[in-house]
């Protein structure tokens, strides 16, 4: 039923007694949330949103500002007016009774939502402080698995290099290797391998490979792929690129090449 819905019934449920922030978990920001969290709570704002650039703001909630103030929000925007700024997953609000009564004066949008947006207009048309801040550096909302993997390539953009596992193969770059991992293949950074995870002797990792905990790589080749806890990858002379693997799937492949995004606990044989 909408952000405004889930945070009407976070208060009503008294989760929530005293100013608070909300984060959506498919938002990351590459300088963190601690600056926002300070920003809103030192300039004592009733409403405070967190501001970005995006590349289809028609996919977001748009924000346009006036004499340096918010004043006018627009949900997912067929035609954005210009100069407008995308309103990211991080919000602050200072009183949960006012928002309550916020709440209950709006009305579903057209796709049947109570929106975040209609929820903050109502605070800045009745003259209440609406905050902002613009960020620095970039922003990530996982709206697709486009949006997923173009997330793996910016984080291990940034990785340095670290090894606490085992690497009986061969290891260049800029690679993690966590604890309790074991590297009998390749790799060639940037890339991570998770706790626990293993790689045969016939497999090659060739940049930007997200391998979380628990995964096993048998053999074959992976290029710019997500691959979650657990799940098992045998490609024998095949190789992915591009691909999301859910956790605890199996993919199982003899030759070509495939981008593929797997959901959890899937099986793909192509043998």
């Amino acid at each position: 039923l909408g952000i405004a819905h889930a945070i009407y019934r976070a208060i009503e449920e008294g989760a929530v007694d005293r100013s608070f922030v909300v984060h959506l978990g498919d938002n990351f920001f590459e300088e963190g949330v601690k600056r926002f969290v300070r920003e809103f709570l030192e300039n004592d704002y009733d409403v405070f949103i967190v501001l970005t650039r995006s590349k289809d703001p028609r996919r977001f909630g748009y924000v346009l500002l006036r004499d340096g103030r918010p004043w006018k929000l627009i949900e997912k925007p067929r035609e954005p007016p210009p100069g407008g700024y995308t309103l990211s997953g991080f919000y602050g609000f200072k009183d949960p009774v006012l928002v309550a009564r916020a709440f209950r004066d709006l009305k579903p949008s057209s796709r049947g939502e109570y929106e975040i947006t209609d929820l903050i207009q109502w605070f800045i048309d009745r003259g209440y402080s609406v905050g902002y801040t613009i960020t620095s550096g970039w922003w990530k909302d996982m709206g697709t698995p486009s949006d997923l993997l173009d997330l793996v390539y910016l984080v291990l953009d940034r990785v340095e290099p670290r090894v606490e596992g085992e690497v009986r193969g061969e290891v260049r770059g800029r690679v993690i290797v966590e604890q309790g991992a074991v590297v009998d293949g390749v790799v060639h950074g940037p890339a991570y391998v998770g706790r626990g995870t293993y790689i045969g002797k016939s497999a090659s990792i060739e940049h930007y490979v997200d391998l979380e905990k628990g995964v096993v790589v048998e053999n074959g080749s992976l290029s710019r792929c997500l691959v979650l806890d657990e799940a098992h990858v045998r490609l024998s002379k095949a190789r992915l690129v591009d691909s999301i693997i859910g956790a605890k799937s199996v993919v199982e492949l003899s030759e070509g090449t495939y981008s593929l995004i797997v959901g959890e606990r899937n099986l793909v044989r192509r043998w």
